[in-house]
């Protein structure tokens, strides 16, 4: 597992995710609206979003955090996956009572701060799925550029799904 230092602004704190942060993450992904997007689907117990965190806490190059204002209690979760060398992909998913504050804004901005510094990355990527609008415009507030589409990307719950590749680079 990657290295995941405590990162910090004003009104946030990401620190390390955890298997217990699955209880209140659960809420994130087992409501089918939130997790609706992601390439599996709502989870149905807490007992699943630890074994998903876990799975996700063992892959080579996560870098994993929990989203909150003080260190305290997961409001979501942000990851930078470094598949290969200098090039990362993030995902996120807030739960549904801390949408609309900012926290997924603020999060994403530190990510790319320490990817684009401590990691030394020279790309930041996402794939989002095109009708994911709220993930489409949180990238593109952040500066990321839509660079294609990539059909019939994934096979979901939801059936066969596009991809949008969204991706910034190091200025």
């Amino acid at each position: 597992m990657a290295e995941r230092p405590t990162l910090s602004a004003t009104g946030i704190v990401l620190r390390p995710l955890s298997v217990d942060d699955g209880e209140a993450l659960f809420s994130a992904h087992g409501d089918a609206h939130t997790h609706k997007y992601w390439s599996s689907p709502a989870h149905k117990s807490v007992s699943e979003t630890i074994d998903y965190i876990r799975a996700t806490l063992d892959l080579p190059g996560a870098h994993v955090w929990a989203i909150t204002e003080d260190g305290g209690e997961a409001l979501g979760r942000i990851g930078l996956f470094v598949e290969r060398e200098g090039v990362g992909e993030i995902g996120i998913i807030m739960r549904p009572e801390a949408t609309g504050r900012g926290l997924a804004s603020k999060a994403l901005a530190l990510v790319m701060e320490h990817g684009f510094g401590a990691l030394a990355l020279h790309r930041i990527g996402a794939d989002i799925d095109p009708d994911n609008n709220a993930s489409i415009s949180l990238f593109l507030r952040a500066g990321f550029q839509r660079e294609g589409l990539l059909r019939g990307n994934w096979k979901t719950h939801l059936g066969v799904r596009d991809s949008v590749i969204m991706a910034k680079l190091r200025d």
